[in-house]
């Protein structure tokens, strides 16, 4: 009604202009090297996808976790906009300009976003989204429900130290996007604003997410699969790629393969087959035998490390179309397994109990009684490299899964005990899957390394882990009997593709 006052009260919305390679690859496919035995070829992506303004929707992280080295700063912070929570919400689109002073002279390619939210009409109770190189350190409060932005400019722009630019945001019902213009005349420049909302026009951006993007432009990550397939193609190669908007086929073109089938989604060499893997005919493979089976592997779909675990049914389900010598890559995976304590991430399943003076027990019940239902005996998918943990155990591989066979019918089993090697609280374990491309390569979805003696963890940044969370630990107040030891109970069930586990400490 009218007059009302809405509790957060108001959000003002700041901005600054940055340079990142890291960020950037999250947008734009980056040119791919490929040593041939020809010599050096540049796979470069086409213009459609070069020139593609990328698609609105917001990509929101722990910025408190980007490294300062990955990212250079343009630009001062300046406000943006600010929303009046109080007042009808304009459904109409819009549009707000600021004059930026560039402090560095660089490639404008990213715009960082957060807000500052007044609690009270007055001001006076505020809670701040800024990022660490804005604010003091000891002022932070974690937050998962509100985090900070990153927007990708539709193409990167330069800009010099001392001239100034435009930034303009415009915003919709749903969405926000940005948009940089050099000064010229303000008449020119206010005919120049559009607010139509950026639409993706390669499809790429509709088929890969951001983190996708930052795998296949993973310099080290395309050097293992390329230093794999130099060692199994050969000039007669007939390969198969079961993977889904995969570069595994063009790599394996220029690399010497002499005929290629791709079983999902590249020129005249690459056939692409629009049929399931179980659907597959002699036809199809123009009644050649596959020689080499390929796969990252990666599905859209596949939301815990091991859903990607679908190669290998596929791989099963196309049996009788491989060759007797055939070679599959990769040739296995395994599933590993860690026990941490997070830094923060321990709180979303941690009970309120009082807050602010109010008992909010009664949530806590329901939220419990629902997770018990299901979810507490199941892993989740979380980007760690957002959320710091340190391990209280060494890395330990507790299943493998051998892709030269096929998906046995009877289920993979392990149980065992994991010595605590830190002082912690073991909030919970972690699970990832390694694929072994060959013998002596392998590409791994998680722990990285161990980056001291604290046990400070460091992640894969393109993948998910699986988080499997000890209620337990999380629900007690206190400290005391440590356990030093966690057991754990694992079985994959290959009718169905998941894994259950159980832990006990």
């Amino acid at each position: 009604q009218e007059g009302c006052e809405a509790v957060p009260h108001r959000a003002t919305v700041y901005v600054q202009l940055v340079e990142s390679k890291r960020m950037w690859s999250w947008n734009k496919l980056f040119p791919l090297h490929v040593e041939a035995a020809d010599g050096e070829k540049i796979i470069v992506s086409p213009s459609e996808m070069e020139n593609c303004p990328g698609v609105p929707s917001v990509c929101d992280i722990q910025l408190n976790q980007m490294p300062s080295s990955d990212f250079t700063i343009l630009s001062d912070v300046v406000t943006m906009f600010s929303v009046d929570f109080s007042k009808p919400v304009k459904s109409a689109s819009t549009y707000y300009r600021v004059q930026l002073d560039p402090v560095k002279s660089g490639k404008a390619q990213i715009v960082l976003s957060w807000w500052d939210i007044d609690m009270d009409p007055s001001g006076m109770i505020n809670c701040t989204m800024a990022p660490y190189w804005v604010k003091s350190a000891s002022a932070f409060q974690w937050r998962d429900h509100w985090m900070q932005c990153v927007y990708f400019l539709p193409n990167e722009e330069p800009v010099l130290q001392g001239e100034k630019v435009y930034l303009t945001a415009c915003r919709d019902e749903y969405s926000v996007w940005y948009k940089l213009q050099k000064a010229r005349g303000e008449e020119e420049n206010k005919a120049a604003v559009r607010v139509e909302s950026p639409v993706c026009r390669c499809q790429a951006h509709l088929l890969w997410n951001r983190p996708r993007f930052g795998q296949l432009n993973d310099e080290n990550r395309t050097r293992q699969y390329m230093k794999s397939l130099m060692k199994v193609l050969k000039t007669d190669s007939v390969c198969l790629c079961i993977s889904d908007g995969s570069l595994l086929p063009v790599l394996a073109h220029y690399l010497g393969a002499k005929q290629f089938f791709k079983a999902n989604h590249l020129e005249d060499k690459i056939k692409i087959i629009e049929a399931r893997p179980e659907l597959l005919t002699s036809s199809h493979l123009e009644d050649k035998k596959i020689s080499v089976l390929l796969g990252e592997p990666f599905f859209t779909t596949s939301l815990l490390p091991w859903h990607n675990l679908y190669f290998w049914y596929a791989r099963t389900a196309v049996t009788s179309h491989l060759a007797n010598d055939v070679t599959v890559l990769p040739q296995s995976a395994s599933l590993h397994m860690m026990i941490v304590e997070f830094q923060d991430l321990w709180r979303i399943r941690s009970p309120c109990g009082i807050c602010e003076g109010f008992d909010v027990q009664t949530m806590d019940d329901m939220i419990k009684n629902s997770l018990n239902f299901r979810e507490s005996r199941e892993a989740e998918p979380h980007p760690l490299w957002e959320y710091p943990c340190k391990s209280l155990s060494d890395p330990r591989e507790v299943l493998t899964f051998d892709f030269r066979k096929t998906v046995p019918q009877c289920s993979l089993s392990t149980e065992g005990s994991v010595n605590l090697l830190r002082k912690g609280k073991s909030h919970g374990a972690v699970l990832w899957m390694e694929y072994h491309l060959v013998a002596d390569i392998s590409v791994n979805t998680g722990l990285l390394q161990i980056s001291n003696e604290k046990g400070n963890c460091e992640w894969n940044p393109h993948c998910k882990q699986a988080v499997y969370f000890f209620s337990s630990v999380i629900e007690s107040e206190t400290l005391s009997d440590l356990p030093s030891a966690v057991t754990y109970a694992i079985n994959f069930n290959p009718k169905t593709g998941d894994i259950a586990m159980d832990f006990k400490l």
